[in-house]
């Protein structure tokens, strides 16, 4: 099986899904996706996740992006599941949970690791960009709940480096100076990084918040 590598192709896919039948690519448009998966319905991590992915509608909307998620059990179970995550969150689902019974999709997107669980997905993050294209991978154990304030600041950074051509610092939050990065000659820097820059060493180099 080939394992999906960040900048491959987000491979397409038809599906059944608690908001009707879709095509991936389809669906998805000009958005940036954050496409996540589950081992089951009904287990109790997942269901805290899917409450804070529904609580965060607003700034996935605000960042041009859509979720979706993905579990191996059946459409009925997902619509049982998304009462069970409205009254246990506080939060109506507000998007969609495909079916994957046959696994296909998990078999697309090498949600299966079988050291790990040999029939269950293991709890897998994609974020892919308008384009397509895979741009970063979070793979989670079964145990561990996801960070998704760290999903958000992963998107924040990966679309402002698509728009500055700047990369993002450890611990990097919206507002916080970026870097240069080396590609970067020093003459052509005023030109492409108006508000300056500061030569910590020639190879690291920062500027103010070019959005800001």
């Amino acid at each position: 099986m080939a394992h999906l590598r960040l900048g491959d192709t987000a491979p397409n896919f038809d599906a059944a899904t608690t908001e009707g039948d879709i095509n991936f690519h389809e669906w998805a448009g000009d958005n940036w996706v954050v496409l996540f998966s589950h081992p089951a319905d009904f287990t109790p991590v997942c269901t805290t996740e899917l409450g804070r992915a529904a609580a965060l509608n607003g700034e996935f909307q605000k960042r041009g992006v859509k979720p979706i998620c993905i579990s191996v059990d059946n459409l009925e179970d997902h619509k049982e599941w998304c009462k069970d995550i409205g009254e246990t969150q506080g939060t109506e689902m507000n998007f969609p949970i495909i079916a994957d019974e046959n696994r296909k999709v998990a078999e697309l997107y090498d949600m299966i690791h079988p050291n790990a669980d040999n029939t269950a997905t293991v709890r897998s993050v994609f974020i892919i960009d308008p384009n397509k294209k895979v741009r970063l991978t979070l793979t989670y154990p079964a145990s561990c709940g996801r960070n998704f304030n760290e999903i958000l600041r992963v998107i924040d950074a990966l679309q402002l480096s698509d728009e500055y051509n700047i990369a993002t610092p450890v611990d990097w939050q919206d507002g916080d100076d970026v870097i240069i990065p080396p590609s970067v000659k020093n003459e052509d820097i005023p030109a492409n990084y108006p508000k300056g820059h500061t030569e910590i060493k020639p190879y690291l180099r920062t500027t103010p918040a070019p959005n800001k």
